[in-house]
């Protein structure tokens, strides 16, 4: 079980129910840009502020340093997190 942690001061649970960050946020009633849900548009582009993600498949998409995908990726242990507004 990892903590997301939001800069509003919100923490989430990730604990494997949902298999990816995009599916657990969603869950949660956050709102992301999305399309492909596999990694190839990267439209769904978040930024890591801390922390670290594993990809469950390397994304196509470019992800520049700090950002990753939430559509194809779980945390490993806990991350904070900024969601594109």
């Amino acid at each position: 079980m990892s903590i997301i942690g939001l800069p509003d001061g919100s923490r989430l649970t990730f604990d494997g129910s949902c298999p990816n960050l995009l599916e657990t946020l969603e869950q949660h009633k956050y709102q992301l840009n999305y399309h492909c849900r596999a990694g190839f548009c990267g439209a769904c582009r978040c930024k890591l502020i801390e922390g670290q993600i594993s990809y469950l498949q390397e994304p196509l998409a470019f992800v520049r340093k700090g950002e990753f995908l939430p559509c194809c990726s779980v945390p490993v242990g806990d991350i904070k997190i900024e969601i594109p507004g």
